[in-house]
């Protein structure tokens, strides 16, 4: 899935030798958490909202470098690994690099929650199930082949948990008899740790999706 079509550049990035009040004048018009920072059009990351209204405002920023974050995502990264940069940084602006560290655009949060919405995973009826393994046993071909070897379709699986050895999914599958599948599962020693009802799970994964995206609109 691409996420080419959403970079955006509305926003200029701030020179690291501009002065402190100029990042909170622009925090004070924008909505976002963060301001990119650059050095003679060389990305250098990102610095908060609150650290920048706490710093004097008449210093340069380059005075308070140590609190600019290097976070960015390359314009290679695929869309989930975009949607967990943003929620591990607390951020709801991200910027985009190119291979060679290239400043190319930034993404917004709710764009790319948009775009998580509106794939099957949310999209298409299914049962959801969570499932554990070992996670060196464990293979995301395998549980495909369980699946359509029993009639049914992988609309969407992804990694929830990582603990203790165990890796635990959810996954989603398109089939009307799902019984052959859960034996197929066990049968390969994926635990089944519950399965639900597709409408009132989605629409639990839909509303923490959004409270994510408003819990970061700072």
């Amino acid at each position: 899935m691409q996420l080419e079509q959403f970079m955006l550049n509305d926003i200029a990035p701030l020179s690291i030798n501009a002065l402190v009040k100029d990042a909170q004048l622009l925090f004070s018009q924008l909505t976002t958490s963060h301001v990119i920072i650059e050095d003679q059009f060389n990305f250098i990351g990102l610095l908060s909202e609150t650290d920048a209204l706490c710093f004097e405002a008449d210093q340069p920023i380059t005075n308070y470098a140590y609190a600019i974050e290097r976070i960015f995502v390359l314009e290679s990264t695929l869309w989930l690994d975009t949607l967990e940069a943003f929620s591990k940084n607390k951020t709801n602006l991200m910027p985009v690099l190119n291979k060679q560290g290239a400043y190319l655009g930034y993404y917004e949060l709710h764009d790319v929650i948009g775009l998580f919405s509106s794939t099957p995973f949310f999209s298409e009826s299914g049962h959801l199930l969570v499932i554990e393994k070992v996670y060196v046993d464990f293979s995301f071909s395998e549980i495909t082949q369980i699946v359509e070897s029993n009639g049914g379709e992988v609309l969407g699986l992804f990694r929830s948990k990582l603990e203790d050895g165990l890796i635990q999914l959810v996954l989603k599958i398109g089939i009307r008899e799902l019984n052959a599948v859960l034996q197929g599962l066990r049968q390969y020693d994926y635990t089944v740790r519950s399965v639900h009802q597709e409408d009132d799970h989605v629409k639990v994964l839909q509303e923490r999706a959004a409270y994510l995206d408003r819990y970061l609109k700072i």
